[in-house]
């Protein structure tokens, strides 16, 4: 049997699972608009070019299971909603997953990112020395708190009587 060229076997893929008579206008316009951050992959590597935390994440990461500003649900559905802003809808909401055509976009970004991630030799050493890492670790950290903040304030929100988005949905 002769190897086929990479691109005969997608494109025979594409056409198998129904994606080929779909519009790619949404995977295309996701692609254009995330391959500038996804080809700047070594500059987060080298810590010239850093994610910016949002303050509500900072916020939370000081005081997860604060109680200061939550006297009516109001407060808690308004902290919520910036904790929603700031890291996507929660578990308890509609999941409105991507099409094939963005799931194509995200893989094309990933291989985008892993190229230009690979030009740098010894990269776990210069994210280390560069202070990358650590700047990692602290998003991560950032979106765990804010993770564990909006659970609290649902939780509170559910034991006052709330309705949602102050308490879960479900």
């Amino acid at each position: 049997m002769r190897a086929r060229p990479l691109s005969v076997v997608l494109v025979a893929a594409l056409a198998a699972s129904g994606c080929a008579q779909m519009s790619f206008d949404r995977g295309a316009d996701r692609f254009q608009g995330g391959v500038g951050q996804a080809a700047s992959a070594p500059l987060q590597d080298l810590n010239i070019q850093q994610t910016e935390i949002p303050a509500v994440l900072v916020e939370a990461r000081g005081a997860p299971y604060g109680r200061a500003d939550l006297r009516r649900c109001a407060d808690i559905s308004a902290q919520v909603a910036r904790l929603d802003e700031a890291l996507g809808p929660d578990l308890d909401q509609p999941q409105q997953g991507p099409g094939r055509d963005e799931q194509a976009a995200d893989l094309a970004l990933d291989a985008v990112r892993d190229t230009a991630s690979d030009l740098i030799p010894f990269r776990s050493w210069v994210r280390r020395l560069s202070g990358a890492a650590q700047h990692s670790r602290e998003v991560q950290d950032s979106i765990k708190a804010g993770l564990v903040r909006r659970a609290f304030l649902k939780g509170l929100g559910q034991q006052r009587g709330c309705r949602p988005p102050a308490a879960p949905s479900a």
